[in-house]
């Protein structure tokens, strides 16, 4: 059982003809029960069920503006249910996981508008996420590691957020359906290693009406390295390039903008060289 209590208190003194006074002060307070059971199927399988309560109250950006002048003082902290159900397995020298889980949350922050650069948050009344994730962690051989990642997530408005309730089962804007992340890679404790990854985002949708959205990517990345082993002193020499086959796309939205500019790029094949140094006191 966890209580949570914040306040906000807001004192404006750039009080002038034309500038309202903007102060204000707003407190948010609730408790918050969680629980979960565990049962070890075999030493090597465990099921797991949990439940509980979350509270996400307006940050200091969200509260400072609004659809007209003064503080956002009418934004309501979100709550949320959540229940998870799932399965962890050790599979030789790796971890095999999958779970299903569900959110619904009430008075959900969402952007209201986004014009010149300020966006403004209003409450979007009832949404869900519900979904599904699947990952595996396998260590072969003498120095091979393989990671892979799949997350389903359907998110999306049940009360009206639009006005008219034309939204009502409208996908939630800024977060994609499906995501998808594998990687192999050569990883012996000491001198050259190198590996590969791959990256999938689903298409994200970018206003509520959800008459705009970024389209799906995929790109893959690499990486290498060298690690020195000198005695108490670890260095690692290391080096890798992003989007290596310099693929254009959507790196991120723009939620509900009011130009219709909606859509930020992403950089193009970017390259990266790094070292760290790490000493072990006895």
């Amino acid at each position: 059982m966890r209580y949570s209590s914040v306040w906000f208190d807001s004192n404006d003194h750039y009080v002038r003809p034309g500038n309202a006074d903007a102060s204000g002060e707003s407190s948010y307070h609730k408790w918050l029960p969680a629980g979960s059971l565990k049962y070890a199927v075999t030493d090597a399988w465990n099921l797991y069920a949990s439940a509980g309560r979350g509270f996400e109250t307006p940050t200091i950006n969200e509260i400072s503006y609004k659809t007209g002048d003064g503080l956002n003082l009418d934004l309501k902290p979100s709550t949320n249910t959540t229940v998870e159900v799932g399965s962890k397995t050790r599979i030789g020298n790796g971890l095999l996981t999958a779970a299903l889980f569900q959110t619904d949350t009430d008075n959900e922050i969402v952007v209201d508008n986004s014009d010149g650069g300020r966006a403004s948050y209003k409450n979007a009344g009832k949404t869900r996420r519900q979904g599904a994730e699947l990952s595996l962690d396998q260590q072969f051989g003498e120095n091979w590691r393989m990671t892979a990642a799949w997350t389903w997530l359907d998110a999306t408005y049940r009360t009206d957020v639009c006005g008219d309730g034309s939204c009502n089962g409208n996908r939630i804007p800024g977060i994609a359906r499906n995501m998808g992340f594998a990687s192999l890679g050569y990883v012996p404790e000491a001198g050259w290693y190198a590996g590969a990854d791959i990256r999938y985002m689903g298409d994200i949708m970018a206003n509520d009406d959800n008459t705009a959205k970024a389209p799906s990517w995929t790109v893959v990345g690499l990486n290498t390295g060298y690690k020195f082993d000198l005695g108490k002193w670890k260095m690692d020499v290391f080096g890798r390039v992003d989007n290596l086959f310099d693929r254009q796309y959507v790196g991120s939205v723009i939620v509900n903008e009011s130009n219709g500019r909606y859509y930020e790029p992403s950089p193009g094949r970017n390259f990266g060289v790094g070292l760290s140094l790490a000493y072990q006191f006895e």
